[in-house]
């Protein structure tokens, strides 16, 4: 499916990404049915899976330490090889759930990252993704990671931010290198955990769209507290809302 698209989202820690990544994999899931829908936890905090409630037993990252093991171990494989094993592993890493599937990239790579398997890893998801109509992807703070760990090219940019000068200034950062880093076709903020959402209209996004704005909410700091699923949020939740709104206006749902 080589239209399929590629929902990044990204911006400061403790905006809320990884619960609207979730919720964004939630109405995709309600919405396509019949389609199929892949989310991508590529923040070292692996907290996607806990708000998607899925306990992760092999990411991405122990799988790169494992054929790099097997190359210091004098295993002089050939790149093919090796991709052929990253791809084959790499389906062991993927967790088939209800409406969609899920896989975690892990940690960064340590000191001696061996950059052949990193860019073979990219490879095999981008080629991964190819079998999925809709990916969604929960970012670190920047969008190197997403460029040089994940994939080259993603089709929507979504740039998370609270009211802090802070978190405006990071999404406009981010929209900077990703023009230069990354191939992406639309780009729009959604305004977060905002005291009061008349605020919105007052946050400085530069030439970023602002999507929606989303007020703080106690039931959703719940949630996020206990470690809950995000698919049992109600419909009417400021965040599901808000990320239906961000959704519809850049044309995925």
């Amino acid at each position: 499916m080589s239209d399929t698209k590629i929902i990044a989202v990204a911006g400061k820690g403790g905006v809320g990404k990884t619960s609207l990544a979730a919720v964004m994999v939630k109405l995709l899931a309600e919405e396509y049915p019949d389609k199929k829908i892949l989310a991508i936890d590529a923040d070292p905090a692996v907290g996607l899976s806990t708000a998607l409630g899925i306990d992760v037993k092999t990411t991405i990252d122990d799988i790169r330490k494992e054929v790099v093991s097997t190359v210091e171990d004098g295993d002089t494989r050939t790149a093919l090889e090796l991709l052929g094993e990253a791809r084959y592993r790499i389906f062991d890493a993927l967790v088939e759930q209800d409406g969609f599937s899920f896989i975690a990239v892990g940690r960064p790579e340590a000191a001696g990252c061996y950059c052949k398997i990193n860019s073979y890893l990219k490879e095999v998801i981008g080629i991964l993704s190819q079998s999925f109509d809709y990916v969604v992807i929960d970012g670190e703070a920047g969008i190197e990671q997403i460029n040089r760990r994940v994939m080259e090219k993603v089709t929507h940019l979504l740039l998370v931010t609270d009211s802090s000068k802070k978190g405006t200034q990071v999404i406009q950062t981010i929209h900077q290198v990703a023009k230069e880093l990354v191939m992406y076709e639309k780009v729009g903020a959604i305004a977060n955990r905002l005291p009061s959402v008349e605020l919105a209209g007052m946050l400085d996004t530069g030439d970023i769209p602002i999507l929606s704005a989303i007020p703080s909410d106690s039931s959703l700091a719940e949630f996020d507290l206990k470690g809950e699923n995000v698919f049992y949020l109600p419909d009417d939740a400021p965040i599901v809302l808000g990320a239906r709104e961000a959704l519809k206006k850049i044309e995925i749902l």
